[in-house]
């Protein structure tokens, strides 16, 4: 008998600790913080019985560290955290990142700066996508926008952090982490690729392989880095990820990602009831970014506005994407404040009168 779709009412992070399971995690450490506390919650309910550890670790610095080390070993390894969680763990994350290992991390955003507050922001761009930690390195960023994109960027951020053997952020917020809503888990074919670069000691057919981001000497580091470079430059020529809603006719475009792209889809909606062509440019990848479509949209839109739960971050990035061809605006709350979309499309109106 066919087996029927697996089909659940979940919370975005306990649809993500479910994909985990399901996507064969060997590991998962973490520590408790709002909003994303349900991923360890539930994985130390389900993981007992099914597969896999779920260790809750004395620290996010903690966590991080043995991240790394599973990673290390060859281990299909996660962990999940929320802003200020998540800052303490950048140095970690910069030791993963040099060492070349793949594993994937989630930044539930919260608001900030500071302890700040436990509800949704996107304050955390500018963090995951220009490096967070020390040094010359990058993380390829995913921004899910509903809970079923929290569970299947999963299989896809475990799938890429092996493919190209580097860090896989997640970057959502406190809102899709609570969320709830449907979420469809299809049967998959899960393969784990071979490591044998992994540390798993000497071996009869091997010397044991050496795992470090120690490098004394300048002209060791300086390959390490080029090394690196050369990594990120194929993950932006092969990995970039975007949706575009009505931007074929549009005179005007709102970009945004996230919880703020849900927004904006519905921006986009009552401006067409209105006679206003407005299009939406949502990045799916924050890192590498959609620079090179946002280029081309430029020469068929008269101006663009980015929409943010922050005081204007990604409107850097898509100012530099358009290169001056078109003004950029942006419209943003803080704090946790969640702007409606009639809010959104008045300042929208106040930002083309403006022009």
């Amino acid at each position: 008998m066919e087996q029927k779709e697996d089909i659940r009412l979940m919370k975005g992070n306990e649809a993500m600790a479910e994909a985990a399971i399901q996507a064969g995690m060997d590991a998962y450490f973490g520590y408790p913080i709002t909003p994303q506390s349900e991923v360890l919650e539930y994985l130390t309910r389900e993981v007992p019985h099914r597969t896999g550890l779920a260790l809750q670790a004395e620290s996010e610095v903690a966590a991080i560290n043995m991240v790394y080390g599973a990673a290390g070993a060859g281990a299909r390894v996660w962990t999940s955290s929320s802003s200020p969680g998540w800052s303490l763990m950048q140095e970690g994350v910069s030791y993963i990142a040099s060492a070349q290992l793949p594993c994937l991390l989630v930044n539930v955003n919260r608001g900030g700066p500071g302890l700040g507050t436990i509800q949704p922001s996107q304050g955390d761009y500018f963090q995951a996508t220009k490096g967070g930690g020390h040094g010359d390195y990058r993380l390829l960023v995913l921004a899910p926008n509903s809970v079923q994109e929290m569970a299947d960027f999963v299989f896809l951020g475990f799938e890429l952090a092996d493919k190209y053997r580097t860090p896989v952020l997640m970057l959502s917020d406190g809102a899709i982490g609570q969320m709830m809503e449907r979420v469809i888990f299809h049967k998959r074919e899960i393969k784990k690729i071979p490591k044998p670069w992994a540390a798993t000691g000497k071996t009869k057919d091997r010397e044991r392989n050496i795992i470090t981001s120690l490098f004394i000497q300048p002209e060791k580091m300086e390959q390490v880095n080029l090394t690196l470079m050369k990594k990120y430059a194929e993950i932006e020529k092969n990995e970039v990820r975007f949706e575009e809603i009505m931007t074929q006719d549009s005179e005007y475009l709102i970009v945004a990602y996230g919880l703020s792209a849900r927004i904006s889809h519905k921006v986009v909606q009552l401006a067409r009831e209105k006679g206003l062509k407005i299009g939406l440019l949502r990045p799916i990848t924050l890192w590498p970014f959609p620079k090179d479509v946002l280029f081309n949209l430029a020469d068929k839109v008269k101006a663009m506005m980015t929409v943010e739960l922050n005081a204007g971050q990604m409107v850097e990035d898509v100012r530099l994407a358009v290169n001056g061809k078109v003004k950029v605006g942006h419209y943003g709350r803080m704090g946790g404040i969640i702007p409606s979309p009639e809010e959104v499309l008045e300042n929208l109106e106040i930002f083309i009168q403006s022009i």
